[in-house]
């Protein structure tokens, strides 16, 4: 019987999974070894009858440059009850399984961990080996590395984006834009600043002040006058949804906002258009500052999440691919894959990137610091300043409430 490897998808999708996959299998199919392939994601490890595939060379190539994920994900979560009474030993011994590749985020990673671990309490080790996906780019690879689906995303989203920014000028009026991203901006900040838009909001831009509901219109209403004061009675907001997360409760209640969690205990921010919630609030604001501004809401999330991936992903999880392939004959185990941008592989692991006190891996968040960060701020975003005071006073009673600045308290 061949030796055989074992891969699986987690998560929610993102462009290049099926990249991933068929470049995984095309290099381990070539080097003799058997692929199977797991559908919805660490069900079938916990499962009498697992849902699987052998994957052969055809298939895999097929499946390449294709959008979504041929196999079946899921965000199940095992308990440490499903590892004593459901775990599938036999499906790793009867398979002659040498290693478990994972594609997903940091929660299937330290999955994975515990399915090793298990494995070798009883006897049976096998290597494990993890491929990091998100569109939020989040994942806190080294400077220069976005996380394979990203790029992909983020053209797909600006191309979404300029569509609405000319629907905005041909029709003069607002587009309020909610973008993915659980916990970073840059999705939203990519979006944003690829389409000029006048206002871009993430939750990053809140480092010096407690971000609320408040703050957060005032931004948008401070770029709809700002632009009124340019003559132009149009214009496009994108805001990160991972605004959400530092709100408070307190908050979150204010906006109207009820969440349902997932098994990882993550608000399910897919459940709610965050767009129609931001997009009410402001009208509500400009119906007060009796402001004449039609808002349309627009929300940009599962329409990226399994778009055809550019170019960059399709090289990117090629290598990536094959780097699983070095790894595991280099007998690492337990790490992510990691490529830098000349092609060299190398393992992280996960007990270098998670926090010594909560063991959870801190998000890469956008450095509002940067230099490309403050070229967008103080060249492409509209917003009132001082200047803008003694014009603004025509729309707004107290025009410095509305200064990006003072908002922010930058």
């Amino acid at each position: 019987m061949k030796e055989a490897i074992a891969i699986l998808t987690g998560g929610g999708p993102a462009p290049g999974m099926n990249s991933v996959v068929g470049s995984v299998a095309k290099t381990f199919l070539k080097s003799g070894y058997r692929v199977i392939g797991l559908h919805e994601g660490y069900t079938g490890l916990f499962s009498k009858n697992p849902r699987c595939e052998d994957l052969d060379f055809t298939l895999s190539d097929d499946i390449f440059n294709r959008g979504g994920s041929y196999l079946k994900m899921s965000r199940f979560k095992p308990t440490e009850k499903n590892f004593a009474e459901d775990f599938n030993y036999d499906f790793f011994v009867d398979n002659d399984i040498k290693l478990l590749i994972t594609v997903g985020g940091d929660d299937t990673a330290s999955t994975a961990n515990r399915v090793a671990k298990f494995l070798a309490d009883k006897g049976y080790s096998i290597s494990n080996i993890h491929v990091p996906k998100t569109i939020d780019n989040d994942l806190p690879l080294p400077p220069g590395s976005p996380t394979f689906g990203f790029e992909s995303a983020q053209n797909q989203g600006s191309m979404i984006a300029r569509t609405l920014y000319v629907d905005a000028r041909t029709s003069e009026n607002w587009f309020i834009v909610a973008a993915m991203g659980r916990s970073a901006g840059h999705l939203a900040f990519g979006i944003g600043t690829a389409c000029h838009y006048p206002m871009i909001v993430i939750p990053e831009m809140f480092n010096k002040t407690e971000i609320t509901v408040d703050k957060i219109v005032k931004l948008v209403v401070s770029s709809i006058v700002k632009r009124k004061l340019m003559g132009m009675n149009y214009g496009a907001a994108i805001i990160s949804e991972g605004v959400f997360h530092d709100l408070s409760t307190k908050e979150v209640e204010k906006a109207g906002v009820h969440f349902t969690y997932d098994a990882h205990g993550h608000p399910e921010l897919g459940k709610i258009s965050k767009a129609h919630v931001f997009s009410g609030l402001i009208e509500n604001r400009l119906d007060e500052l009796k402001l004449k501004t039609k808002c349309r809401p627009v929300e940009i999330g599962y329409e990226v999440r399994c778009h055809t991936p550019v170019a960059f992903d399709l090289v990117y999880c090629s290598l990536l691919g094959m780097g699983v392939y070095t790894l595991f004959k280099e007998g690492k185990t337990g790490c992510m894959v990691y490529v830098n941008p000349q092609g060299e592989v190398s393992p992280l692991y996960l007990k270098d990137l998670q926090d010594s006190v909560t063991g959870k891996i801190p998000p890469r968040l956008v450095d509002v610091g940067s230099n490309r960060v403050r070229s967008v701020v103080n060249h492409i975003l509209n917003f009132i300043v001082p200047a803008d005071y003694e014009g603004a006073g025509a729309y707004l009673a107290d025009p410095e409430e509305y200064d990006f600045y003072k908002i922010l308290n930058w």
